[in-house]
């Protein structure tokens, strides 16, 4: 079965973002079918093509997926206005593929919402199968994080994300509060299916060298955060907690932060002022170095905003990397996740907005090794027994080339 793919942010392992549609198009791949993949130039991703674009676009295959790259670079750090263009950009281009490229089946996975439109179309004007994958519930998130604000504008996100859901065979949600949110929408139960992002076991559990950043000792308790430093991850909160650290002198503790974003300036210029010499931020990197890192570290920070919509409506990379590579979490906000934590004694789960009690986890996780070693010995047998890649991306395969007109 040919599968034409749309994720805008797509990514090999090569570069330093997410690779969960690299990891389901090579699965269906070894189950036999073939898979184009559509997407722009992402920030912090590399598509694996190098050759110059032409007319706003470069193709070839990449690890045996035929990919389109248009020229339309996106950054986390672009403003909402440049980051919208690009989005309906995207969806335009997309667009011209959806209604004349042989296929089988169509798949869009957000984000952004505008990546549903290509799918609508051809539902609607070719007649072919069209499956959505939805990584955060669009408009609810923006609206609670007061990002977007104008009524019409979160009306017209409202009426795509309706219109998606509703043109749809088929519906995938990233964790139990975006299943929920989009059969809320009228959509029937039977039609959505519940396919997590998962563990890359293979990735995390080979022969990579472990190393720390310059400023974290041997025997300094490692706590990393790997992601996105944007309004939605509420970094200032770990911040918060290292200055608790810096007071009570346990200098022994470190946070050390992986990524870009928009607030990574801000968030910099904080922790200088206030002289948070327990802070350290390193610039992105590819997946196989960032494995060498979660092997020498202690911990790893599961951190988002203190936003309800948070709590069951994500399904972050960072804590699957996390458990994959047996690294106890700690979790700073309800929900989910934190729910797992506690189950499956995988690490440590503290209220939001408590600097206090997020500090003392860490002195906890820095005294107690013999324990820590446990939970992080948990966390991975969490990741092998039911987050494995492999057996959720063969889950998404069969609903993907599932899918009927």
């Amino acid at each position: 079965m040919d599968i034409l793919y749309f994720h805008q942010h797509f990514s090999t392992p090569n570069g330093s973002t997410g690779i969960r549609s690299y990891e389901m198009a090579k699965r269906a791949i070894h189950c036999g079918h073939s898979v184009t993949m559509v997407c722009g130039s992402y920030g912090g991703g590399e598509t694996g093509l190098t050759r110059d674009f032409k007319s706003g676009r470069r193709e070839g295959y990449v690890d045996g997926i035929y990919i389109i790259e248009f020229d339309l670079a996106y950054s986390n750090t672009d403003g909402f206005v440049k980051r919208s263009f690009t989005f309906v950009k995207f969806a335009l281009k997309s667009i011209g593929i959806a209604l004349t490229r042989k296929y089988d089946v169509l798949f869009a996975t957000t984000t952004p919402l505008t990546a549903g439109i290509p799918g609508i179309l051809a539902r609607w004007l070719r007649g072919k199968p069209f499956v959505f994958e939805v990584r955060d519930l669009w408009p609810e998130l923006p609206r609670e994080m007061g990002v977007i604000k104008n009524p019409i504008i979160l009306s017209l996100m409202s009426i795509l994300e309706w219109v998606s859901y509703k043109s749809a065979n088929r519906c995938i949600g990233l964790s139990p509060g975006i299943v929920k949110g989009i059969t809320k929408r009228g959509v029937k139960e039977s039609n959505v299916e519940l396919v997590p992002n998962g563990c890359d076991l293979t990735l995390f559990s080979a022969d990579n060298t472990p190393w720390r950043p310059k400023g974290v000792a041997d025997s300094d308790l490692m706590a990393v955060f790997t992601g996105t430093h944007g309004i939605a991850n509420g970094l200032d909160a770990a911040l918060d907690a290292a200055a608790e650290l810096q007071k009570r002198n346990r200098n022994d503790i470190k946070l050390v932060f992986v990524g870009q974003g928009k607030l990574k300036a801000a968030l910099l210029e904080r922790a200088k002022n206030e002289g948070l010499t327990n802070v350290i931020f390193h610039e992105p990197i590819n997946k196989a170095k960032l494995a060498g890192l979660m092997k020498s570290a202690d911990v790893g920070l599961q951190l988002l905003a203190n936003i309800p919509a948070f709590y069951f409506g994500t399904s972050p990379n960072k804590f699957f990397d996390y458990i994959s590579s047996g690294l106890p979490v700690l979790n700073n906000y309800p929900g989910w996740l934190s729910e797992m934590i506690t189950k499956y004694d995988c690490g440590f789960s503290v209220p939001p907005e408590q600097p206090e009690l997020f500090a003392d986890a860490l002195e906890q996780a820095a005294k107690d090794r013999l324990s820590l070693k446990v939970k992080g010995e948990n966390a991975k047998r969490l990741a092998e027994e039911s987050f494995d890649r492999h057996m959720l991306a063969d889950k998404w395969v069969k609903w993907v080339t599932g899918a009927k007109h």
